[in-house]
């Protein structure tokens, strides 16, 4: 349980860095953001190891750089879903995934616990 609230506190930083270094991607309020940081660690939970899944190939291929493929499909999706969050276009939503996996890579590494 501790870790699935970590895990959405790092969803949620992640998300407002996002939003404050990409002029294409913004949320209507704070609850949007929380609602999307929610939304974003259940579509990660459940439908992004099926997408990882079905694109195995294609990840092997291109040495795991497809993930952030992925990464902005999932976005996307939360796009879709979540009516006050909202992103420009696609590759805003690859460069959002870059910064998300970075930034998400960071804390998780610094909040391990020994």
């Amino acid at each position: 349980m501790r870790n699935l609230i970590i895990k959405f506190f790092i969803n949620a930083a992640a998300l407002w860095v996002v939003d404050k270094l990409f002029s294409g991607i913004w949320f209507e309020d704070t609850n949007a953001l929380i609602i999307t940081a929610i939304v974003f660690g259940l579509l990660n939970a459940f439908i992004k190891p099926v997408l990882i899944i079905f694109t195995l190939p294609i990840n092997l291929l291109s040495l795991g750089l497809f993930t952030l493929i992925i990464n902005a499909i999932i976005l996307e999706l939360a796009d879709f879903w979540i009516t006050d969050f909202y992103i420009s276009g696609f590759g805003i939503a690859v460069l959002a995934s870059i910064v998300i996996s970075v930034i998400s890579i960071v804390l998780n590494n610094m909040l391990k616990e020994k």
